[in-house]
């Protein structure tokens, strides 16, 4: 018997599946994003709602960006932080109406 038939299986997703995975995740969240921007210039021209989602969308793209070249920590903290940072202008806006 060899060393590595003795060894326990590791746990969790190798690097390709993490990296596909956050892929997938970038690519779904630019969607909604891009959705989201649309159903909202429909509701309001704010230029500041425009900025927001765009600067979202431009996160996102990064974040995919940087999943394909296997920073997948990093993409999803750049994913994580620029989806917070819309949600949280884009409320602060609302509610200073």
């Amino acid at each position: 018997m060899s060393e590595a038939n003795t060894s326990p299986e590791r746990q969790g997703l190798t690097p390709r599946q993490a990296r596909h995975v956050r892929i997938a995740l970038s690519a779904a969240i630019m969607i909604a994003v891009a959705v989201t921007l649309v159903l909202r210039l429909g509701s309001t021209h704010s230029v500041l709602t425009l900025g927001f989602y765009g600067i979202a969308l431009i996160l996102s793209g990064s974040a995919l960006v940087l999943s394909r070249v296997g920073r997948t920590r990093v993409a999803s903290a750049v994913l994580g932080v620029g989806v917070a940072v819309a949600i949280v202008a884009e409320w602060a806006i609302a509610a200073l109406r």
